[in-house]
């Protein structure tokens, strides 16, 4: 092996620290403490160590970090003065870890474990900390071994214990806290303690990502879904990929497994399929492996046990296989645990968790996944089988045919289902009338009609037949129509569809007078030969006539047809006139569809068919929004949904929930609400079978409201797991989903993805006639690359967003924006005479574009305000270049803190950026110093003037511009006239109505006051 240097080594560690957590980083700490001890240097071997412990900690190794931290606490039992402050507290702070890795670590004896407990106790006590982390480790330990009178003795000293520098953040401390409570069947207790951590009050490296897993169950128990699902959509997108939060991804997946998400458990499965091996860290591994086991337990239960699971050490396995081995050693790791312990209590628990029943039947979370494989089903009991239902008695029989008779003559939704429970009971009845035969294949055959099935027209004539025998005209009839409705449907000869529908209509209208539905008969008739007709004529035209003039003819009949049944058939006059209404939108007048379809809802409710009001409410919800009616809209998608509740069609349920949730999403105030419809709605389509359309879209729409109800992270997880789908849908849709899911990455803090969505979006636009929406993706690409620290990135994207605002020749705030953030590009690395030059030509440059557009529009508040910003910038920007030289005013930071106010905010924070990155550089002469400021000066006044003219809007830049001229002039010698700058304005504001002066104004004007003047 090489012996590497000791800068080799010092950068080394830099990188590692930087280094993604996992094993490759652990191997590189390793050979860097390797290295570090052959080297010599004993600074540089502790600086190694620690380091290593941290690799260590933040990966699924973490039960490795006994042996260095034993070495760095052997180098300071050697030499404690060789620690400094911090080194030593970093030393006592990893006490700690160690102390969970040592009870976690079954290999350990109890004994050696107690042992570290104490000496932990030990030193603790001579360095004068409190004993509070020592009562935690305790506390675990005993619980762990059995030992409950301890732990609660433990866990009341803990409780009582002083907080100091340290005891856990107080995240990290209520997770503990809420955890015990859970052991003790506290759930809501647990919730409670946990509230300011999973709200995001409290947080820290690992928090809440824990928690978010952790309190799944606990609110599963307690009914409280909607949290648990939005608890892990949050969570998991925290933890996934993270080794040391493998525990926590198990605790994600068992959550799917106990709530009808088998499929998504498998999907996270998936995602982690590397670390299903047998882990260094056996508690981690027990918890990780755990949840798993319950996932594909679950699976085996529901007949997918040959499916493909995850491979495990190298080879394929199926769901049983995969179970089988992972079982073996959970089970292996729980009694070496208990063999450690002298008890049972570890084996206990995963037999329990592993043993977990479902706590939901189905909880929909809103992400797309692939539906599980189908399994052979379980063949239908037959009346002698074991376990078969017992035959119903013969008056039970003929009320279940009444009812399915009831259903079927009102149109009912639920219709088949009792037919098929009538088919199902049929044979187990010792007679049956043959008019229950003959209806039963009346339904069969209406269903093979649904399905087009070849059959169908055969199916049909035998029931024809039936009837006919039996003496049933009124059936014979519609059977007949239904004949003609099959052959329009199988694409028959349009005189042979005709000829069907003269004998329907001659059938009903030589029912008897007597007969009650012989009405029903020709009406229902007639309209289905208008609708037909409709579709023959335009079989019979389809090319080069007028079509409006066909939806006039169709109009007229429907008309008339209304006017002709007004008091016979309610539920016939209903669709008459929602199809009138869907004629008048095809002639282009939805005003006069939305009564006509308003009144055919109506009739249909008041007809005792209220399923059948859904598609003309949907439809004109839909229609009101088009005009501009959202109120109305929104009344008429809820009616909608209130009339769809015996629905059983899953599109329908899915097209309704998704209507109401646009709608809602539109109102601007009704976000939470939008977000269950969709999610509802996206459940629904996915049982429709139609996830990748009307799924994708209602995910679409989930998005889009958990994000206006501030829940980025959720909208983020749902549109990542549809994007597949979603990109299907034409490239205008490509382009804005993923422009959206960028924007949702960069509100997330992910600027690397975020910048990747905005360039894919980007090369989509490339072609397009139109360069603003490449110019825009351009741009926000740029900005987040810059986010990134991806200077070079940033630079080539803002020069093609700036080549492409250039070339739509609208008003140019854009390109002056891209050009001061190009500008402050220039002074990220280093701030020399040569950088400031470049960045003061792109400065001077937007100055010029503003000042050409407000040549021809001087009023323009935005184009003023932009070049008030612009000069406010140019003046950071020299400020910035005279303090490279040592020329600073620490108090601007300090006055800026007190304005709440950090320069611009416009131009992607490059500003910051450019003082995180600067370097020194070479030294200003005295008068080029002097130089600079005044021109500082100047621009500052110059920004203020034109803020001052802009009104209150600008208070905040007015003053921030006033602040860093008078600390400059301070700085000149001349503090009384940065003084009366200030003074002139509190003299304006005290002027000003006490309700125009914002609240900090005054208060930060007289600090600013006080503080030039006691420089002074």
């Amino acid at each position: 092996m090489t012996t590497l240097t000791r800068e080799e080594i010092v950068r080394g560690l830099a990188e590692n620290r930087e280094s993604p957590n996992g094993a490759v980083r652990n191997a590189h700490a390793e050979a860097l403490a390797g290295a570090a001890e052959t080297n010599g240097d004993r600074a540089l071997f502790r600086e190694a160590l620690d380091n290593l412990i941290n690799a260590y900690l933040y990966s699924s190794e973490s039960s490795r970090m006994l042996v260095p931290f034993a070495r760095l606490l052997q180098e300071y039992d050697k030499d404690p003065g060789a620690f400094s402050h911090w080194d030593a507290h970093s030393l006592f702070w990893q006490f700690k870890w160690v102390a969970t890795a040592i009870s976690d670590s079954p290999g350990i004896p109890l004994e050696s474990a107690t042992g570290w407990l104490d000496e932990m106790e030990r030193r603790y006590r001579i360095a004068g900390y409190s004993e509070r982390p020592v009562r935690e480790a305790e506390l675990w330990l005993a619980d762990a071994i059995g030992e409950d009178e301890r732990a609660e003795r433990a866990f009341r000293r803990w409780l009582a214990a002083e907080r100091d520098d340290m005891s856990d953040c107080r995240a990290c401390e209520l997770n503990g806290q809420g955890q015990y409570a859970v052991l003790h069947g506290n759930d809501a207790e647990a919730l409670q303690l946990w509230k300011p951590v999973l709200d995001g009050d409290l947080t820290c490296a690992e928090e809440p990502h824990r928690l978010l897993a952790t309190s799944l169950l606990p609110l599963l128990r307690l009914g409280r879904a909607d949290e648990a699902r939005s608890h892990h959509l949050r969570g998991y997108r925290m933890a996934r990929g993270n080794e040391s939060l493998l525990p926590s991804v198990g605790k994600h997946i068992e959550f799917c497994a106990l709530t009808g998400n088998e499929s998504r458990g498998l999907e996270i499965l998936a995602d982690h399929a590397a670390h299903v091996a047998p882990l260094a860290n056996l508690d981690d591994r027990l918890a990780f492996h755990g949840g798993i086991l319950v996932l594909l337990r679950r699976l085996r239960e529901l007949g997918h046990g040959r499916t493909p699971a995850v491979p495990y050490e190298g080879t394929p396995r199926t769901v049983d296989e995969l179970y089988e081995v992972l079982y073996a050693g959970c089970l292996d790791i729980a009694r070496q645990f208990d063999a450690r312990n002298g008890t049972t209590r570890v084996s206990d628990r995963f037999l329990v968790q592993v043993g977990r029943e479902p706590l939901l039947a189905a909880l929909p979370l809103g992400v797309r996944s692939a539906a599980l494989p189908q399994t052979a089903p379980a063949p239908v009991p037959t009346p002698t089988s074991p376990g078969s239902e017992p035959a119903l008695t013969g008056a039970a029989f003929t009320d279940l045919v009444e009812r399915a008779r009831r259903a079927r003559d009102l149109g009912h939704p639920g219709t088949d289902a009792l037919w098929a429970e009538v088919a199902v009971r049929l044979d187990t009845q010792p007679e049956v009338d043959p008019l229950v035969r003959a209806d039963l294949a009346d339904q069969q055959a209406l269903a093979a009609g649904r399905r087009g099935d070849k059959e169908a027209p055969e199916l049909l004539s035998a029931v024809r037949d039936d009837y006919r025998a039996l003496g049933l005209a009124e059936r014979v009839a519609l059977a007949e129509l239904r004949l003609a409705g099959v052959a329009a449907q199988s694409g028959a000869a349009p005189a042979d569809v005709r000829a069907l529908l003269r004998v329907a209509l001659r059938s009903a209208e030589a029912l008897d007078a007597a007969e009650p539905l012989r009405a029903r008969r020709i009406a229902l008739a007639e309209l289905s030969a208008i609708r037909m007709e409709s579709y023959l004529r335009s079989v019979e035209t389809p090319d080069g006539d007028d079509h409006h003039d066909h939806h006039g003819v169709l109009a007229a009949e429907l008309t008339d047809f209304v006017a002709a049944h007004e008091g016979i058939a309610a539920d016939l006059v209903a669709e008459a006139e929602e199809m009138l209404g869907r004629v008048a939108l095809a002639q282009g007048d939805p005003e006069r569809a939305v009564p006509l379809l308003a009144a055919s809802a109506a009739r249909a409710v008041l007809a005792g068919r209220p399923w059948q009001a859904v598609d003309a409410l949907v439809l004109r919800a839909g229609v009101l929004m088009t005009l501009e009616r959202p109120e109305e809209a929104e009344a008429a998608a809820c009616s909608a949904l209130e009339h769809a509740a015996e629905v059983t069609d899953a599109e329908t349920q899915g097209v309704v929930r998704l209507t109401l949730a646009d709608i809602l999403l539109q109102r601007g105030d009704a976000a939470a609400e939008s977000a269950e419809h969709a999610l509802a709605g996206a459940h629904w389509f996915d049982q429709a079978g139609l996830t990748a359309d009307g799924g994708a879209h209602a995910r679409l729409l989930l998005a889009r409201a958990y994000a206006g109800d501030g829940r980025s992270a959720e909208a983020a997880e749902v549109l990542q797991s549809a994007l597949a789908d979603l990109l299907e849908h034409g490239d205008q849709q490509a382009v804005s989903v993923r422009e959206f899911l960028g924007d949702l990455l960069r509100r997330l803090n992910e600027p690397r993805p975020a910048a990747e969505q905005y360039l894919l979006a980007a090369e989509v636009t490339k072609d397009w006639e139109d360069p603003r929406p490449q110019a825009g993706l351009a741009h926000s690409a740029a900005d987040t690359l810059n986010d990134a620290g991806l200077a070079v990135e940033a630079a080539a994207a803002y020069e093609r967003a700036l080549e492409l605002n250039r070339l739509t020749g609208e008003v140019p705030v854009a390109e002056v924006r891209i050009l001061r953030s190009l500008a402050w590009l220039e002074l990220r690395e280093e701030v020399t005479t040569a950088t400031v030059t470049v960045a003061r030509k792109r400065m001077e440059e937007a100055a010029q574009v503003l000042e050409t557009a407000l040549a021809t529009d001087p009023g323009s508040p935005g184009l003023r305000s932009e070049l008030a910003q612009t000069w406010h910038q140019l003046a950071q920007a020299l400020d910035r270049h005279v303090n490279t030289n040592g020329q600073s005013h620490e108090d601007d930071e300090e006055d800026s803190e007190d304005t709440g106010d950090t320069g611009d905010t416009q131009d992607a924070g490059t500003e910051q950026l450019a003082d995180a990155g600067a370097e020194r550089a070479a030294p200003l002469s005295p008068a080029e110093v002097d130089g600079l400021r005044l021109e500082e000066i100047e621009l500052w006044d110059r920004a203020a003037r034109v803020y001052a003219e802009l009104g209150p809007d600008h208070l905040r830049d007015r003053f921030q511009c006033l602040n860093n001229a008078a600390w400059t002039e301070q700085e000149r010698g001349h503090a009384d006239v940065g003084s009366a700058r200030v003074s002139t304005l509190i003299d304006e504001a005290r002027a000003l109505p006490e309700d125009d002066v914002p609240d900090w104004l005054l208060p930060a004007a007289e600090r600013l006051l006080a503080q030039l003047n006691d420089r002074d």
